[in-house]
């Protein structure tokens, strides 16, 4: 994925790359940001060589042989003009205050950043390509460093001030570049990388160079520490990961302390300018050889890529390529390039070329929602916005979901769009406004008519009156529905009730449009054009209308309708509203149709028997004529009923049963039997009737009727046992009679008189065991002691019962019911207390003899 940086320069800290040049891959793992401000004019006029970052600033090295501080964005803080030619490579102890340069002049500058005490030039006799602060160098009492030209130097502060030179390495080729972390320095020079270890002073590791048949000049090498044990090495298409490791002591000797152990080697298929690390993954700035295409014979560089690599055992795993649009980089070679990461937690790398300072950054929310909207993956911005509202700056929710609907519409997804504009718009009434009317050009002001607000903070109701008249031109089921959903307040009632009068003028049968008018004049409090409206489409919202609104007054008229439309729910509601609705008015307009009048009086009967008394006598013919089954049922409950004007109805229409139960009621009970046997010839409800009667002369006439009936007198030796003695039935049986079922008959007699002495023998013992109980619980109550106090009186001398002198007797009676007497002052003849006596008898007044002594 390349990534274009824009030509323009902007004034203020850095410019961003432009968000329409995304490649069309996945996202990029970091953003790409122009240093500029004075960086740019630095540029113009020098070239950049080397470059190194603190968490505070910058120092950048130019070939004209200055150093020059910046901060963050690109502002010349402070210029050392130190060298005479190219800066080859600038170090900065771990505190940052204290900055060493070195150049091909021979010079090696240090300088301190915040003090000139320990300012130090050292002049060699040959080109320093590189030089190494000790990492504690404020701190360091030697104020040790080291150089690389031929050989590896370690300068250290001796007595009196005087530097001290010691040769650590040399005799294999130029030195191009040092890095010193913790007690380890590494060095690269023609064969390979070494290493140093400054606790034990000796060297412990050589990492041969691999593509030796690369000048090393072209292609230098690239050092890097990822912390204070790991080695990162880039040199020309290999890269090494090294880890310091400590060795066992059985296996010391006379070997070094630590050793070196590669754990990732593998070759690129380009040559790499520098590398840093990124967590568990490599970031690597790749250099592309020259590509056919030639400049006044010339071959021209590709743009320099930053890749992100995850390292394997031999192997590698690439998770992200960005070409760089450096300032001039057809005219760019390997070594022109250098990569210099931020030393604190911040992802952060720089990306240093002569003409030109590219910063790249972790990417942040933004600039995920910026790639999103930019690869037309909508619906993930507007959920990255909505989870991530907090935290953006250059987005927010109006402006992605705004993007969004206006994809979804040029897509075509229209409803997907309206259902978006619930979450996007809110509560705002003018972009809701607009985005309707966006519909309506579009044709689809139905579909947003489902998500526009209803409630709360609503639009103009022009704009809900332009959805209803579309609604109510192209679909009528439509229109009814949203002003069955939508409240009466959203738009002009009068409006709306005016175009659907002119639309039924045109069209008049249209009952749902008949409904829908209802409804409006529901809102519009006109109840009595929407009763009418309802009466006339016989639509059941006819009683909750009236119910709601109390429209007992309006129905006063329509009592007949209403009850022809839907008999039960009109007298239940007629009913339930009695005192506004009076019975005798409804009785009155249902008196040319007695079928509904039976319906209203036979509902006020099951609600209340003793109410509408005076109709009785009218429900009789209304109950022999529309409801029989329901007239013995009223029979038997109705006390205001008249019984002989019943009987002359139930005759003349051959009722039977009714006829039987009314001459019963009236005290006729033979002729009801007589009924019974003759037309209904039934022996079993014959005899259940002589059951209910308990009359013996009525069982004297069912037997002489079914003496002659061989069914009968089956029936009546089945059920008579319990009622009245069976030999009166089986005496009276003629001789020679066959019966059918005498048999069972008999045995089921006896049983029954088994049964019958079975109880009374159970009730008897029951009886004599609870006597029994009784007259023990009476002896116990009996034989018990009886308190007599000293201060208790004789209930008829009011003298204490008991004398003062001990040694006197005195004869005391006390009864049951705690009342105390002298005997002689209690008649002989007396049994019982003759204060309780009076007022009851019962076990408790009898006496008790006392005697004292």
């Amino acid at each position: 994925m390349e990534l274009h940086f824009p030509l323009t320069w902007f004034s203020g800290a850095m410019a961003e790359v432009s968000e329409e040049e995304y490649g069309e891959e996945g996202e990029p793992k970091l953003k790409y940001e122009r240093l500029g401000n004075q960086v740019t004019e630095i540029l113009k006029e020098d070239a950049a060589s080397c470059m190194v970052v603190h968490d505070k600033f910058l120092a950048l090295g130019t070939h004209f042989g200055k150093v020059v501080i910046l901060d963050m964005d690109g502002n010349r803080a402070y210029e050392f003009s130190s060298h005479m030619v190219t800066v080859n490579q600038i170090s900065l102890d771990e505190g940052a205050e204290f900055m060493a340069s070195c150049s091909d002049d021979g010079k090696v500058f240090i300088h301190g950043l915040y003090t000139i005490e320990h300012d130090t030039s050292c002049f060699f006799d040959s080109p320093i390509k590189a030089v190494a602060l000790h990492p504690q160098f404020g701190k360091n009492q030697a104020k040790q460093f080291v150089t690389g030209s031929d050989k590896l130097l370690l300068c250290e502060r001796a007595w009196l001030g005087r530097q001290k030179m010691l040769t650590l390495h040399q005799g294999e080729g130029t030195i191009s570049t040092i890095k010193w972390r913790t007690d380890l320095i590494a060095w690269a020079n023609s064969k390979g990388v070494m290493m140093y270890d400054m606790t034990q002073r000796r060297r412990i590791t050589t990492v041969v160079r691999d593509s030796t048949d690369l000048r090393e000049e072209m292609y230098p090498c690239s050092l890097c520490w990822s912390d204070d044990l790991t080695l990162l090495i880039g040199w020309a298409h290999s890269v090494k990961v090294c880890i310091v490791k400590e060795r066992a002591r059985s296996e010391a000797r006379d070997l070094p302390g630590r050793y070196v152990e590669i754990v990732a080697a593998f070759q690129m298929d380009f040559f790499i300018s520098g590398l840093a690390p990124l967590g568990q993954h490599l970031v690597v700035l790749s250099y592309i050889s020259e590509t056919d295409q030639k400049v006044h014979g010339k071959g021209v560089a590709s743009r320099p890529q930053l890749r992100i690599l995850h390292p394997l055992d031999d192997d590698y795993e690439e998770l992200s390529c960005d070409a760089l649009s450096i300032r001039g980089y057809q005219n760019y070679r390997c070594r022109d390039y250098h990569l210099a990461a931020h030393p604190g937690g911040e992802l952060m790398y720089y990306i240093v070329s002569p003409r030109d300072v590219v910063v790249a950054k972790e990417r942040d929310q933004d600039d995920h929602v910026a790639w999103l909207l930019h690869t037309k993956q909508y619906e993930a911005a507007l959920l990255a916005v909505e989870l991530s509202q907090k935290t953006l700056k250059r987005h927010n929710m109006l402006e992605v979901g705004q993007s969004y609907i206006i994809h979804l519409i040029n897509k075509g997804d229209f409803d997907l769009a309206a259902r978006t504009c619930q979450k996007v718009l809110g509560k705002n009434t003018e972009l809701w406004e607009n985005e309707v009317y966006r519909f309506k050009e579009i044709g689809q002001l139905k579909v947003i008519s489902r998500y526009i607000p209803q409630s709360g903070k609503c639009l103009r109701p022009a704009i809900y009156e332009m959805i209803l008249s579309e609604f109510l031109n192209t679909d009528v089921e439509g229109f009814a529905q949203l002003v069955h959903n939508w409240p009466g307040n959203l738009y002009n009632n009068q409006v709306v009730v005016r175009a659907v009068i002119g639309r039924l003028n045109r069209c008049p049968d249209q009952p749902t449009l008949l409904h829908t008018l209802a409804e409006l004049y529901t809102y519009d409090q006109r109840y009595d054009k929407a009763l009418d409206i309802y009466l006339k489409l016989r639509h059941p919202d006819v009683f909750d209308l009236i119910g709601r609104h109390s429209l007992f007054n309006a129905i006063q008229d329509k009592i007949l309708l209403l009850m022809e439309f839907d008999p039960q729910r009109a007298a239940k509601m007629l009913l339930e509203n009695e005192d506004k609705v009076p019975i005798n008015k409804v009785v009155k307009d249902l008196e040319s149709e007695p079928r509904l009048m039976h319906e209203y009086l036979h509902r006020l009967f099951q609600t209340d028997p003793h109410k509408g008394t005076q109709y009785h006598e009218l429900q009789i013919g209304l109950y022999a004529e529309f409801d029989r089954p329901n007239l013995l049922p009223f029979l038997r409950h109705s006390i205001h009923c008249p019984l002989q004007k019943a009987l002359e109805v139930c005759q003349q229409r051959n009722f039977v049963e009714e006829t039987i139960f009314l001459l019963s009621r009236m005290g006729d009970s033979r002729q009801a039997l007589k009924m019974i046997t003759r037309e209904l010839n039934n022996v079993d409800k014959a005899i259940d009737f002589a059951k209910e009667q308990d009359d013996p002369e009525l069982w004297d006439d069912l037997i002489n009727y079914a003496i002659t009936k061989p069914l009968f007198v089956t029936g009546l030796l089945n059920n008579i046992g319990t009622h009245i003695d069976p030999k009166i039935l089986i005496r009276r049986i003629p001789e020679g009679m066959k019966i059918p079922q005498l048999r069972d008959s008999l045995v089921k007699i006896l049983q029954d008189y088994n049964l019958q002495i079975s109880l009374r023998e159970g009730c008897e013992k029951i009886l004599v065991a609870d006597c029994v109980g009784l007259m023990k619980k009476l002896q116990r109550a009996q034989r018990r002691g009886v308190r007599v106090d000293d201060d208790q009186l004789c209930e008829t001398c009011e003298l204490p019962i008991l004398p003062e002198d001990v040694n006197r007797g005195v004869d005391v009676i006390v009864f049951f019911c705690n009342h105390v007497f002298h005997k002689e002052c209690l008649r002989m003849s007396n049994t019982s207390c003759s204060i309780c006596s009076g007022r009851r008898r019962g076990p408790g007044t009898r006496a008790v003899g006392v005697k004292t002594s």
